[in-house]
């Protein structure tokens, strides 16, 4: 066992964020982003823990995460390495390795999925890290982006665990998709770290009309990338448990534009301010580093296209594909609700002040 299990418990145990999908969730978002803006890393860890808050709760067992403890969310499920659960007289064992492991030395306990031996069928589970049993394998996370996070292998040997529900207990509440737009708001954060430099640049007196071009670009990509957060989080709070079922699309939808927002806005920095943040600015270079690795959670074009293709099996069943996408971008792509146009013989002719 590391030693290094729970070393951002105290930092966590003060983080005391509003639950997804119950009225405040922009202001949990922000706390998220203000978080990653410091510290891509430190975001990332915290983001994982309030999810596990979350996903306790909408499981039914909010007592687990305790006050001083650090958890992580494993739930990548790579063809290999894989994690096996047994049951023995009404309790889990949980045997293997787990790839992908966000905190893999530094977490407490953490949520896992496990394939359990009876049917081969993944479920979820909690797990105290502590116990005997578990080894975070070294030299498994060579990353040099996100290298703090400690994303690497863990092995565990028999350790017990508690059985929470199976993976579509998890993956199908609409929580999932709540804590998926929540990943974004960090990516946000991280992103607009990284403007900050330029942004301050900008400001100075004598800064030149390319600095500020730049700079003026990235606002405006931060300014919509908020805008788009805010919206996404209303919505959630209004419909939180997904009335119309379209979460996965929004999600997909919020996810990927930040996605792109993120790579904008390190290309701005970058051609505006040149190579001297990264070369001579420490805390700099490692936050462009971390987010590149971080936004890299997305399945960039792939996840578009599940949006489009969540549309077009819609409409296929019956369903109207213009109001589909007006509910997903918040206005009809074809106008359907504007006023009907003038025949242009009614029409007054225009004149320079209609310009």
């Amino acid at each position: 066992m590391s030693s290094a299990r729970g070393t951002y418990g105290r930092l966590l145990a003060g983080l005391e964020l509003p639950l997804p999908g119950r009225g405040r969730t922009l202001a949990r978002w922000r706390a998220l982003a203000e978080l990653t803006a410091a510290n891509v890393v430190t975001g990332r860890l915290a983001e994982a823990h309030a999810d596990a808050v979350a996903i306790t709760t909408d499981l039914g067992a909010p007592e687990l995460v305790e006050p001083g403890s650090h958890w992580g969310v494993w739930a990548a499920e790579p063809p290999r390495p894989r994690l096996y659960a047994a049951e023995a007289g009404g309790s889990w064992t949980l045997t293997g390795t787990k790839p992908w492991c966000s905190g893999a030395s530094l977490c407490t306990h953490a949520l896992v999925t496990a394939t359990t031996d009876d049917d081969g069928a993944v479920a979820l589970f909690a797990v105290d890290l502590r116990l005997p049993g578990v080894r975070a394998v070294p030299d498994t996370w060579p990353a040099v982006g996100m290298a703090d996070s400690d994303s690497g292998w863990v092995e565990l040997e028999g350790v017990p665990a508690r059985r929470l529900g199976s993976h579509a207990d998890y993956l199908d509440r609409p929580g999932f998709w709540h804590g998926g737009a929540g990943v974004a708001a960090c990516w946000f954060g991280g992103a607009a770290g990284v403007a900050a430099p330029l942004l301050a640049r900008a400001a100075r007196p004598g800064a030149s009309d390319l600095v500020r071009a730049h700079a003026g670009a990235t606002a405006t990509e931060l300014g919509a990338g908020w805008a788009m957060l805010t919206e996404a989080a209303a919505t959630i709070d209004a419909d939180p448990d997904d009335r119309d079922g379209l979460r996965a699309a929004r999600a997909l939808a919020v996810r990927t534009r930040i996605d792109r927002l993120a790579a904008t806005v390190v290309e701005r920095v970058g051609r505006g301010l040149g190579a001297g943040p990264l070369c001579a600015d420490g805390d700099h270079a490692r936050r462009v580093a971390d987010l590149g690795v971080y936004i890299r959670q997305t399945h960039a074009e792939a996840d578009e296209a599940q949006i489009a293709a969540e549309v077009a099996a819609r409409a296929e069943a019956g369903e109207d594909a213009t109001t589909l996408w007006e509910a997903i971008i918040g206005f009809s792509p074809t106008g359907a609700n504007a006023p009907e146009r003038a025949p242009a013989a009614d029409r007054p002719a225009s004149t320079d002040d209609d310009a």
